[in-house]
């Protein structure tokens, strides 16, 4: 009879480690699932964030490209900034026409000295920048949000 029950204890003992060895396995699999499926979103989003940082850094240099070229032309004289002007305005960068079959609602034009272009083109180059910057800067956000 303490034969029995001992070896009923012992099956049973067997058993339970053996539903409690599944029961560890199980979970086992569970972390091991939910650690590759973060694994597979952090590679994604490290792939979107790699995307979007190429191409902030090729509208940075087309941008910068183009600033390059703009401060050129200026400073060759190729290109000239100019202002509109009221037509009443009194200013006298702007000849006065004295054609008498002139137009009345014609747009007149005053040119900017080379200095003042320059920095003009110089405070824009910054403002797109920093357009820029903010841009990444958002798209980084809303790729990290879920």
């Amino acid at each position: 009879m303490v034969l029995c029950v001992a070896l009923a204890w012992q099956v049973q003992g067997w058993r339970y480690g053996r539903q409690l060895a599944q029961l560890a396995q199980a979970q086992a699999d569970a972390e091991a699932a939910r650690l590759i499926a973060e694994r597979g979103q952090r590679q994604s989003l490290e792939q979107r964030l790699e995307q979007s940082e190429s191409r902030h850094f090729k509208e940075l240099t087309d941008v910068q490209y183009a600033q390059a070229r703009l401060r050129d032309r200026l400073a060759t004289a190729d290109l000239r900034l100019s202002v509109l002007v009221e037509r009443d305005a009194i200013c006298s960068a702007v000849p006065a026409a004295s054609s008498a079959g002139g137009v009345d609602h014609a747009t007149v034009r005053a040119g900017l000295e080379p200095a003042h272009a320059r920095r003009i083109i110089a405070i824009t180059d910054e403002g797109d920048r920093g357009l820029m910057a903010l841009r990444a800067c958002q798209d980084y956000v809303r790729a990290l949000r879920p």
